[in-house]
């Protein structure tokens, strides 16, 4: 026979944490050790805890779920953890695979697929639910898109895009480069098309997000 898969976890919403309790217990190879309303609560017991899964609220008050699973790895590198969230956001996703979670689930996730992922993290998978794969196939599928484009650049265009960037007119780029205005305009054209953008602005967020 199997050992008990356990688990503990951490959610701020009293009836979702009860809830998600109930489920677990009801599985019959699984076991809530403990549960805990906040991250810090969690981590202020994580030593005295045998763990094998955590199921981690994302956005919580005080330290969030994000920031918890970063701290906790530190201590327990061993422990996985299954992210619970509202948020279908890539930024989010991505944030919290980072600081060491190994799955990423809906809070709407239905019951059998919660308990099978949690089984699915044990056997040492990366249970996603398929509309949260899609998000992180899409956003990568983005970036790597951006990333060619990019690279499509000449290295001219680049510097054009480097006048753009820095405020300049098309008649201050063509001095500095010792290019004439239509010239750099033939330019500005064709980093338009290879980025598949519109406009100046929509140029420099694509290439310089921070801008």
């Amino acid at each position: 026979m199997a050992a008990t898969i356990r688990t503990a976890i951490v959610e701020d919403d009293d009836e979702l944490r009860e809830l998600i309790r109930r489920r677990i217990e009801r599985s019959g190879d699984m076991q809530v050790v403990r549960v805990f309303p906040s991250g810090d609560e969690f981590l202020g017991k994580l030593d005295e805890l045998d763990l094998h899964v955590v199921l981690m609220d994302i956005n919580m008050e005080g330290r969030n779920g994000i920031e918890t699973v970063r701290e906790a790895k530190r201590h327990k590198p061993g422990v996985q953890y299954l992210m619970l969230t509202i948020f279908e956001n890539p930024a989010y996703i991505f944030e919290a695979l980072c600081a060491g979670a190994t799955g990423y689930l809906l809070k709407s996730t239905p019951a059998e697929e919660l308990l099978e992922s949690v089984r699915d993290i044990h056997r040492g998978g990366s249970p996603m639910n398929s509309a949260i794969a899609r998000l992180v196939v899409n956003s990568f599928q983005k970036e790597t898109q951006q990333r060619i484009n990019d690279d499509r650049l000449s290295e001219r265009e680049k510097q054009v895009l480097d006048g753009l960037a820095a405020g300049l007119q098309y008649k201050e780029i063509g001095a500095k480069l010792e290019l004439s205005t239509e010239t750099v305009r033939v330019h500005v054209r064709r980093i338009y098309s290879k980025l598949q953008v519109n406009g100046k602005m929509e140029a420099i967020r694509k290439v310089y997000p921070g801008q």
